[in-house]
């Protein structure tokens, strides 16, 4: 098996749990579950499905980036809803995201931690250069 190298949110400050926010094995990366939160103070940042999911979606695209990729990299997110009827919000903010080929996608109504309404986990493929 490839060496696993964790990958560090370049913003993270605040202790979030005991998880990495991504782990790289060869050309692989899994990104763990992203929220709309401060990851300087670890607060939540609250707002419309819109503003919490182009965040979160932020802190995934961080994450990759530190890694040495880029979104286009991103072949597939799992995303939790709150709210499954937030499901077109949610979506366009998604698309408006990404340019060119979308990652494969799920979509689930999942029961979320302190009053968030989304959480996105990612796996992309970096090539190493």
């Amino acid at each position: 098996m490839s060496k696993k190298i964790e990958i560090k949110h370049p913003d993270k400050a605040a202790n979030t749990g005991a998880y990495s926010a991504g782990v790289m094995v060869g050309e692989w990366l899994f990104i763990s579950g992203q929220g709309p939160l401060d990851l300087t103070t670890g607060e939540v940042i609250h707002g419309t499905i819109e503003e919490e999911t182009l965040l979160t979606l932020s802190h995934v695209q961080k994450v990759v980036e530190a890694a040495g990729g880029t979104i286009d990299d991103i072949v597939k997110c799992t995303t939790h809803l709150e709210d499954i009827n937030d499901f077109d919000r949610y979506d366009a903010a998604y698309a408006s995201f990404f340019q060119g080929i979308k990652p494969a996608r799920t979509t689930v109504q999942s029961v979320l931690s302190d009053g968030i309404k989304i959480e996105i986990d990612a796996i992309a493929i970096i090539s190493q250069k």
